[in-house]
This record gives C-alpha cells, sequence and structure tokens, in this order.
C-alpha cells in the first residue's frame, strides 16, 4: 500500500508522545527474566515489541494484558497495563517449532544470549530481512563465555539454534557494529554462572543505548560495574576513538518492578519534523529532559536548523517558520535518525553533511543506500560515502520512492508531501515501531493515507 499526505492545515496542538520503543523491548524482557509479578504501563505494541513479548512467553514468562481502575477524589480512571509473571531466571523453551521473531532485530540480538539460559535447545528465526542481520560478533562474544551457538545455514545469520548453557566469564567486543550486542550480553550476564567481564574496544557507537539498558536494569535490581580506560596508551587526549570501556557484572537476580515506559524521541522526530518542516506550534508529552535516549539529540539539530525548541521536565514545545537550513552533524550516537535528517536536510536550504553512521548500513535495510537511491529517484542532488552523506537541499521534485520495508524509510519520506507531491510505496511497514502514526499525525492537522 502507498502512503501519502493527503491533506494538511495549521499544525498546532498538544500530542502525547508514543511510548519509547526501546524501552518497551527492555522492560518486557527484563520483567520476564524476575522473580514475581511485574506491571508495566505504556508499553508500545507495536510489531517489534511484539515479537519480543511472544518470545519472552515462549521462554516460560506469563504475560497479560490488564486493566486498573484507580480513584481520585470523586473520579475514577481506567488504566491498562502488561502484567507479566517472571521466571526467575529459569528459562523453559515452550515452543514445539522454531521461534518466529518477524522483522525485529532488536529482539533477536537481545534474546540470542538469553536463549542460552533455556534448560532446553532454541532456534530463533524471522523473516527475509531478518535473516540478512549479521550476527557473527556476537556469536564469537558469546563463545568466548561458553555459549553455543550453530547458524543453521553456516552464515553467521538467522536461523540461530542456542544450547542451553551460559558459563560467563571474559569476552571482548567491537562496540563499532551495534550497541545491542553489548546490551544482550549485560542483560544477560547477571544469570551466568560466574558472571562477565565484558571489555568494549572503540570506537563506543550508539553508547546512549547501552546506558538506556543499564538504567532500566538499575530498576529491575542489577548493579553494573561500569570502567573506562586509554585504549592507546601512547594517546596523550581523550579522544573518543581511543576510549575503551570495561564492563564487569555479577552474578545476581532480577526483581520484578512496577515500570512506566517514557515517550519515544525516535517516533517523536516524525512529529517534530513535520512542524519544522511545514511550520507551526506544537506541544509533545511524555518527553523527558533528563532521558538517556540518544535519540534526543533530534532537539539540537532542528535547533540547529531553525526551529524553536523549549524543553521542560517531561514535555517540549516547538514553532517553526518551516524555513529550515542546512548543516554538519554526526549521528554515531543516535544513527536511527539518519533517514529524518536526510529528509530535513533535502528540504533545507544549503547543503547536509551527515556523518558518523557507518553502523547505519547494518539496520533493517542500508539506510545509507536505500536513503539515497530513493531521493536520487526524487532529482535530489548528493553525494554518498562509507558513514554518511551530503545532500543538496531543496533540489528535489515530485515522485514515488520506495520503503523497502523499513518502517523508518516509509514515515521519514512521507514527511516529504508537507512541500512535493511524494508517496512511498509499501508505506504500511510504519506499525513496525509507531502503530498509530496515521492517527497522531491526523491530531496534529496532517492527514495521511493508505491506498
Amino acid at each position: 500500500m502507498n502512503l501519502k499526505i493527503k491533506n494538511f492545515k495549521e499544525i498546532k496542538g498538544t500530542v502525547k508522545a508514543p511510548s519509547s520503543k526501546s524501552y518497551s523491548h527492555r522492560a518486557v524482557i527484563l520483567a520476564s527474566l524476575s522473580e514475581g509479578k511485574s506491571k508495566l504501563f505504556d508499553v508500545l505494541y507495536s510489531e517489534d515489541v511484539l515479537s519480543t513479548i511472544r518470545a519472552c512467553q515462549a521462554l516460560g514468562a506469563k504475560i497479560d494484558k490488564k486493566k486498573e481502575i484507580i480513584l481520585k477524589g470523586d473520579k475514577s480512571q481506567t488504566m491498562s497495563y502488561l502484567e507479566l509473571e517472571g521466571t526467575g531466571g529459569k528459562l523453559h523453551n515452550t515452543s514445539q517449532d522454531m521461534i518466529d521473531l518477524r522483522n525485529s532485530g532488536t529482539t533477536l540480538r537481545i534474546m540470542t544470549s538469553l536463549a542460552a539460559l533455556s534448560d532446553n535447545e532454541v532456534i530463533f528465526t524471522g523473516d527475509d530481512s531478518l535473516k540478512t542481520r549479521p550476527m557473527g560478533a556476537l556469536l564469537d562474544a558469546l563463545e568466548s563465555l561458553g555459549v553455543k551457538i550453530e547458524s543453521l545455514n553456516d552464515n553467521n545469520k538467522a536461523p540461530l539454534k542456542i544450547y542451553p548453557g551460559y558459563a560467563g566469564g571474559e569476552a571482548d567486543i567491537l562496540g563499532s557494529i551495534s550497541s545491542q550486542f553489548i546490551s544482550s550480553i549485560l542483560i544477560s550476564a547477571p544469570l551466568s554462572e560466574k558472571g562477565v567481564e565484558l571489555e568494549v574496544y572503540p570506537e563506543f557507537v550508539s553508547k546512549p543505548y547501552v546506558d538506556m539498558t543499564i538504567s532500566i536494569l538499575e530498576k529491575f535490581g542489577i548493579a553494573i560495574e561500569e570502567e573506562r580506560y586509554q585504549f592507546h596508551e601512547t594517546c596523550k587526549k581523550e579522544h573518543t576513538e581511543c576510549l575503551g570501556v570495561k564492563f564487569n557484572i555479577k552474578p545476581q537476580k532480577y526483581i520484578a518492578s512496577d515500570y512506566i515506559v517514557e515517550g519515544d524521541y525516535s517516533s517523536a522526530s516524525y512529529l517534530l519534523a513535520a512542524v519544522a518542516i511545514a511550520g507551526g506550534e506544537l506541544r509533545v508529552q511524555n518527553l523527558f529532559s533528563d532521558s538517556k535516549q540518544g535519540d534526543k539529540f533530534i532537539l539540537d539539530i532542528l535547533d540547529e536548523m531553525g526551529a524553536d525548541i523549549i524543553t521542560f521536565d517531561d514535555y517540549l514545545t516547538i514553532k517553526s517558520d518551516g524555513k529550515l537550513k542546512g548543516i554538519d552533524v554526526n549521528l554515531a550516537n543516535a544513527p536511527d535518525l539518519l533517514v529524518t535528517v536526510a529528509i530535513l536536510g533535502a528540504v533545507a536550504e544549503g547543503k547536509t553533511t551527515i556523518t558518523g553512521v557507518k553502523h547505519g548500513r547494518l539496520k533493517e535495510t542500508d539506510r545509507i543506500d536505500t536513503t539515497c537511491r530513493e531521493l536520487e529517484k526524487l532529482d535530489c542532488k548528493l553525494e554518498e560515502f562509507e558513514d554518511g552523506m551530503t545532500i543538496y537541499g531543496q533540489t528535489i521534485s515530485d515522485g514515488i520512492v520506495e520503503s523497502h520495508g523499513d518502517h523508518r524509510l516509509a514515515m521519514a519520506f512521507s514527511l516529504l508531501g508537507l512541500k512535493h507531491d511524494v508517496e512511498v510505496e509499501n508505506g504500511e511497514c510504519f506499525d513496525v515501531s509507531f502503530p498509530n502514526f496515521i492517527e497522531l499525525m491526523d491530531e496534529i492537522g496532517i492527514e495521511l493515507e493508505l491506498k
């Protein structure tokens, strides 16, 4: 189905940001590992998170949607939440078949480590796209920790067969490939036999995602020691590329916790970018100023491009006249903003150069390549390089582009419809991370259609 902006009016009002996909994944997984019952509020029920829920259920967690009536004075309010009865870290694969994770790379990467804690074998598979996602660095690190994993196609990719057993010990991993590999080990390590010492070699990209993992681990009773060190002893300056990180995780138990999932800066970036492009004024709730999400960087980007943003404790306001200017930006710690920033650059005056996102080539698609190829369909002048691109703004025309089944391409490219007649083929894939994308865009005055 094709996604297209049908009509839009003055953008204004108040909207609640969708819940964080990253925190939703992690909250479901940690609650599933805990002793006792947890209540999770504001979980994002996207396709990716549903894959995580099904995988946790297959490994023994009991998960149910519940409702609770809360009295406030003479008024009552019904709150929905996800109730999870955890496994206490004692996993058992109840599935007779392969566990299908569909398109969720986060689920595959985090659950691969955890599956070694099961008392029987686990096989993870997924759709054609998921089967292209490289897993070699994680598999090598886990092998050092006594985990046996077999790639059934012998290519270090899914389907993966994980055997019981997680001794722990020492391992190292490159920080330049995927922060999810590191999060995977940090989450599983407390339940290993002897704990884990994990050394992450520079350059450490997407570090905020690991910080997110550590922050939510603390909520469920897990303590992690972190030490930074100078990787190149002869380097007298603390260059990012010379800094390594050592994590020490002792054997521990997860403790059930009630947890509220905060708003998602990644998904909110499309709402904020829409205001910046079309002009208008918007208040976005459920975005916390002290959030550890790396994609909070979108606020700095939009500010530098010309939008006016004011942040408060748990919401922000954005105002724009629709006149943006190109910038130079390094997205090493916020790779999921790549396509959104590329679209902002395409409608801005001047040129926008994006660097630091070589790891963006390892997402649902090679996002550097797919973004450039689709922009070229619209006659956009650009230059592509290994870790990013330069986009010459205001050189695009009307046309049809393809999402390649990538939710971030679908949503970001649809925003071009605010300036041009652009539609996105296979645009329905936005439900991977933002199932109510069309409804929230409508709330702010933008009418989207799928046809």
